[in-house]
């Protein structure tokens, strides 16, 4: 017996393909509940104002707590809750970052997309993310929108930044510190913005090279950007500021002349990749600079 058309319809899920972590994938088109697993997809998804009905349980980064208010909770980044999965029967999950090793688990229970966004090219990534939302979404406008809006920031951060020294980039985890350079995790800030590096060659990934206060004085940055992890996770213990408040910091050129800069560490360590963090770490940075010496 033939199914009528309208039947089919109903049946047949259309779908776009889109690029993701892995490559091209075949996504559904305007799917209704949607589960976010990842801060850079919440970040983006929230600007094109797309709804989730599920996220991680996880205090978010202030500039997401709107978005995020009264959404249930589906376990944690690292640890979804499957039941509660399986219960809410979402048309599409999307996971990334620290959720990605559970992808091929994910899938068994929808469509899962891995919108992983990697470190080595950073803007790029974000960008094929905004699209494969747009697509997704039907919200193709309003990604390339959001991406002519960053690479005004760029340009305008670029500009900002010229001329104005070296920057070394710092991860402080309670007493513990870290050096990032270009081709890292952070290393955006100097590939994308030819922001001079104070260190050069550095140990690329995304764990950075563990330095000491002697390291920091003998490379003297003209300018800290610190990440503090502990804050970004609402971790307790020593904050970066108490942690690089030592007379080896303060010597420094950077510490002379008031130029550490902590950045948003939510933003940085643990959305990045979302438009939207990118956007405020640019802010931060481009009133910095352009502030410097005035």
């Amino acid at each position: 017996m033939a199914v009528p058309a309208s039947a089919l319809a109903d049946i047949v899920t259309e779908t776009v393909t889109v690029r993701t972590a892995v490559g091209e994938v075949a996504a559904p088109v305007a799917p209704e509940t949607v589960v976010a697993l990842d801060l850079a997809a919440l970040d983006s998804l929230a600007a094109l104002g797309v709804p989730v009905a599920g996220r991680p349980d996880m205090t978010p980064p202030a500039y997401l707590a709107k978005a995020v208010e009264g959404v249930p909770t589906v376990g944690t980044l690292f640890e979804p809750d499957f039941e509660a999965l399986a219960v809410m029967a979402p048309d599409l999950i999307v996971a990334g970052g620290r959720s990605q090793p559970q992808v091929a688990a994910l899938s068994r229970i929808a469509p899962t997309l891995d919108m992983t966004v990697g470190a080595e090219d950073l803007v790029e990534e974000a960008k094929a993310r905004l699209d494969a939302y747009g697509a997704i979404f039907d919200r193709a406008e309003q990604a390339r929108d959001l991406k002519d809006d960053l690479d005004a920031a760029l340009d305008e951060t670029r500009t900002a930044v010229g001329g104005k020294g070296n920057a070394l980039i710092l991860l402080v985890s309670g007493t513990k510190i870290s050096a990032y350079g270009a081709g890292s995790r952070f290393g955006w800030l100097h590939d994308r913005l030819d922001l001079p590096q104070a260190v050069p060659d550095l140990r690329e990934g995304n764990h950075g090279e563990a330095v000491s206060f002697e390291f920091l004085a003998k490379a003297d940055p003209d300018w800290l950007l610190v990440i503090d992890r502990g804050a970004a996770i609402g971790q307790g213990g020593e904050a970066a500021a108490a942690t690089l408040d030592n007379p080896l910091v303060a010597g420094t050129k950077a510490g002379k002349a008031g130029q550490i800069l902590y950045l948003d560490g939510a933003a940085m360590y643990l959305a990045a990749g979302g438009v939207q963090s990118l956007m405020l770490t640019l802010e931060q940075l481009r009133q910095s600079f352009a502030n410097a010496g005035a």
